[in-house]
C-alpha cells in the first residue's frame, strides 16, 4: 500500500494571533433553523459486523436538528456538502468561511414538537455578548433563548487565531436535551490563502443510550460513507460531541501531527476538534472509526471508498 501524500499539518486549537479585521474581508450569510425530525440511529435495523438486529422502538425518536435555509427561511437545503457525504441533517449546516471573514448567521427555531427554546453558541470565532448564544440565568439576552416562532441574528468574526475546525451547538435552557439529540454542527475556516479541499467530511463522535454514533448513526451501513477519488485532496473535520473521550483512526492512511510527528489516530474529547488533510493516492474500501474498541463494537464505526482516478 501506498502512503498518501501527507499537505496539512494536524489542527488542534487556535494560533496565538492577531484578531484585527483585514480591509479584503468577505460577509458570508447563513440561515439555520431548529427543526423537528424523527430520527432513526440505525436505519437498516442491522449491525452487519456484530450481526445483532434492532428493533425500530429501539432505534427511532423525535428530536430537533439544524437545518440549512435559503435566505428567510423560504425552503430547505441539504446541510451535508455535495457528494461529501451519503447522509444528512445532523450534524447541522457546515459553516465555511476564511480567516479575515465576517460570519453572519440568522437563526430561527422552528420547534413545534416539543416547543422549547433553542439557541446557537460557536466555538473558536469572535463576538460581542450579544451572540454569545449561551444561557446564564438573570444575565442572558435573547440568543441565548430563542423561542418557538422567534429569531435571533448571530455576528461572528473569524480572526489569525480562528483558523481550524470548531463545534457549535444548542446553549440555550434546553442545552442537554438537544445536544443529546444531534443538535450540534460545525465551522470549518480555511486560512486567507488556504486551498479548499476537493472533498470535505464531517465525523463526530457522540453516545446515545447504548449506542455510540458517528453524525448520529450507528453500525456500518447505517453510517457516513465518505467518498474521494485518487489525486483529490481530501479533509477530515473531527470532533466529538457528549461527555466521552475517543480515537479516531482511519485504516491505511497518515497525516502529521503537531510536531511533525506521523500519526494515524487522535484522541478528541468532548468539544475538541481538530482535522487533517492529504492528497489521496491509495485506491479501495477502507474502514474509519473510533478505536476505543468498545464504542467501535457499539456502532461508532463506518467506510471510506476511494476511486481510482
Amino acid at each position: 500500500m501506498r502512503r498518501a501524500t501527507l499537505v496539512a499539518l494536524l489542527l488542534t486549537g487556535a494560533a496565538a494571533l492577531s484578531a484585527a479585521p483585514v480591509a479584503s474581508a468577505a460577509t458570508r450569510e447563513y440561515w439555520i433553523a431548529a427543526v423537528p425530525v424523527t430520527w432513526n440511529l440505525v436505519p437498516n435495523e442491522h449491525d452487519a459486523i456484530g450481526g445483532m438486529m434492532f428493533q425500530p422502538f429501539q432505534t427511532v425518536f423525535p428530536t430537533v436538528v439544524y437545518r440549512s435555509y435559503t435566505a428567510h427561511w423560504h425552503k430547505p437545503l441539504p446541510n451535508a456538502p455535495r457528494g461529501s457525504s451519503n447522509d444528512d441533517l445532523i450534524p447541522g449546516p457546515l459553516i465555511h468561511a476564511r480567516v479575515g471573514d465576517h460570519i453572519v448567521v440568522h437563526f430561527k427555531n422552528k420547534d413545534t414538537t416539543f416547543k422549547r427554546p433553542h439557541s446557537m453558541h460557536f466555538h473558536g470565532v469572535h463576538y460581542k455578548p450579544s451572540s454569545d448564544g449561551a444561557y446564564v440565568p438573570g444575565f442572558s439576552g435573547g440568543d441565548a433563548d430563542v423561542k418557538p416562532g422567534r429569531t435571533w441574528t448571530y455576528r461572528l468574526f473569524a480572526g489569525n487565531d480562528s483558523f481550524g475546525v470548531w463545534p457549535y451547538h444548542d446553549h440555550s435552557p434546553s442545552m442537554d436535551d438537544s445536544i443529546g439529540g444531534g443538535m450540534y454542527g460545525m465551522l470549518s475556516i480555511l486560512g486567507k490563502h488556504e486551498r479548499a479541499p476537493d472533498r470535505e467530511f464531517e465525523v463526530v463522535f457522540h453516545e446515545h443510550g447504548d449506542f455510540q454514533t458517528i453524525d448520529e448513526r450507528s453500525y456500518v451501513g447505517n453510517t457516513p460513507v465518505f467518498t474521494s477519488r485518487a489525486g483529490q485532496l481530501v479533509q477530515w473535520d473531527v470532533m466529538a460531541m457528549g461527555s466521552e473521550h475517543h480515537t479516531f483512526h482511519v485504516h491505511g492512511h497518515r497525516w502529521i501531527a503537531a510536531g511533525g510527528v506521523p500519526r494515524d489516530t487522535q484522541t478528541v474529547g468532548p468539544a475538541e476538534s481538530f482535522r487533517f488533510r492529504w492528497i489521496e493516492h491509495d485506491p479501495g474500501t477502507w474502514l474509519y472509526h473510533c478505536h476505543v474498541e468498545a464504542h467501535m463494537m457499539a456502532g461508532m464505526i463506518g467506510i471510506y471508498r476511494v476511486r481510482r482516478r
